[in-house]
């Protein structure tokens, strides 16, 4: 399309090369996504291209394997007028069906793990999908395995489909059939190579089948959590034992049967850090905002790229937008309670205080201040307790039961009890701790039901609370 300008108040000119009239839905706009070249990354001798997937409406890629995945249940019956959906998610593909079915008039009942995001969560429920929370500590074989257990809701279920993105063929036909001719177009027909990641194998499988018929020079490289199975099978031909990982949406703990792993030339493990670090790097360098499975692709397209001695054009994706991960990849206390921040160790009681005093990090509230603002605090800042500061000094501690205490009782004058002063709640008698002292310190004042109160000197540096010891004890455990 030729670029059309015209002019605008103020004689601005406005471009208007990718305006179009009005969609007729929303599900319109699946696929045709953008791709942006990366120029603020080391690159090597490479061009890196990125594909925004996240501009899909759902917000990720999953979009295009649920528009699919429906109309060929459709197609061949296995979905009715009226009837219900069932799928094992780790969030996006739950929003795909979601944003496809409902107004079709489906009900969406969807397993999914209990570490993918809230963001996630509450975009699901508020499309008005039935989300149904299991573990994401156990494997495929037990029955409380997110898979396993959509499979059996479904066949209880009188006229349920299970989508089962993991083997359902209209999965990768997705990618074939749309996302591979888009980034064929978009890139000139020069591709080297695309970096993927593997969650039910759509998209490497598709890719792969479609570059192997209209550009056999273009290489798929595999991106994957340490963890996983996947690039460690590859590499050495032989199923290791699964182990953990933060990312969302990537990674096995088996080979899908969707994944055809033989299109891979190269596969790389990059470690949660690295992805959380990327991915909070393309929001700072490109103004990208994307989701953790992103930041492992980006990784694995850098690596590859500065590993070429020869100029190549090397294409990526934005899984899913950033929007679903503020809670987790974009919140540095979340990062640290994990271990995958930059953070300074000292051997003592600093390396637990989780908001420092001394970097402005401390939620905290002052003496005069009402409980209400107390517990509104307490509640944005999902934390139990705060410090009371009296111009930068500690003069007591409120909690939970402090506020529930002198606010609870008759109806007649609640209003002017959550309103009084936190001085007239606080616990003002502190026992305190040094920075210096060893986590033995910690347990006796947990054994009093109280809060650790750190101090160095007389500079006060933060508080401790259970939450805090379990979180530092879980990390030097790994």
């Amino acid at each position: 399309m030729s670029e059309q300008r015209q002019p605008a108040p103020g004689g601005a000119d406005i471009n208007l090369s990718r305006l179009r009239p009005p969609y007729a839905s929303v599900l319109d706009l699946i696929g045709q996504t953008p791709i942006v070249e990366l120029t603020k990354f080391d690159t090597g001798k490479c061009r890196l291209f990125i594909k925004l997937e996240s501009q899909n409406p759902g917000g990720s890629i999953k979009d295009r394997i649920a528009l699919s995945m429906i109309a060929a249940a459709e197609k061949s019956g296995a979905l009715k007028r009226g009837g219900t959906i069932v799928e094992a998610t780790a969030g996006n593909t739950g929003l795909g069906l979601a944003q496809v079915g409902i107004p079709k008039g489906y009900r969406i009942i969807l397993v999914v793990p209990d570490k993918m995001s809230r963001e996630k969560i509450q975009h699901l429920r508020a499309l008005g999908a039935e989300v149904r929370m299991t573990r994401s500590d156990v494997g495929k074989g037990h029955p409380e395995y997110y898979q396993d257990m959509a499979e059996k809701i479904a066949a209880e279920l009188p006229g349920a489909f299970y989508a089962n993105q993991f083997a359902n063929p209209a999965n990768p036909l997705a990618h074939e059939t749309t996302t591979g001719p888009e980034i064929f177009s978009q890139l000139g027909g020069d591709v080297d190579a695309v970096v993927v990641g593997v969650g039910s194998g759509g998209t490497l499988t598709g890719l792969g089948r479609y570059f192997a018929k209209h550009s056999p020079k273009t290489e798929m490289v595999l991106a994957d959590p340490v963890g996983s199975v996947l690039a460690p099978l590859i590499k050495t031909g032989k199923m290791e034992e699964a182990g953990s990982w933060t990312v969302e949406g990537i990674g096995e703990d088996f080979v899908p049967p969707n994944a055809d792993l033989s299109l891979v030339k190269k596969a790389y493990s990059i470690p949660d850090k690295q992805s959380m670090l990327a991915v909070r790097d393309l929001l700072s360098k490109e103004g990208i905002l994307a989701g953790s499975s992103s930041g492992t692709l980006l990784s694995a397209a850098l690596r590859y790229c500065r590993e070429q001695t020869v100029p190549k054009r090397v294409v990526t994706f934005v899984c899913d937008s950033g929007n679903k991960y503020l809670s987790k990849v974009f919140d540095d206390f979340w990062l640290a309670e994990q271990g995958l921040a930059e953070q300074e160790q000292h051997g003592d009681l600093r390396d637990l205080v989780m908001r420092s005093h001394r970097t402005g990090d401390t939620v905290w509230v002052g003496p005069e201040e009402s409980l209400l603002n107390a517990y509104g605090r307490m509640r944005r800042s999902d934390v139990s307790q705060l410090p009371v500061l009296d111009q930068g000094r500690l003069v007591g501690i409120v909690d939970e039961s402090d506020i529930l205490a002198k606010v609870d009782g008759p109806y007649d004058g609640r209003w002017d009890r959550f309103n009084a002063p936190v001085r007239t709640a606080m616990t003002s008698n502190l026992h305190t701790l040094q920075a210096n002292q060893t986590l033995d310190a910690l347990l006796p004042v947990f054994d009093r039901n109280e809060v650790a109160i750190v101090f160095d000197g007389d500079e006060f540096i933060g508080l401790i609370t259970r939450i805090d010891l379990i979180n530092h004890l879980r990390r030097r455990a790994k």
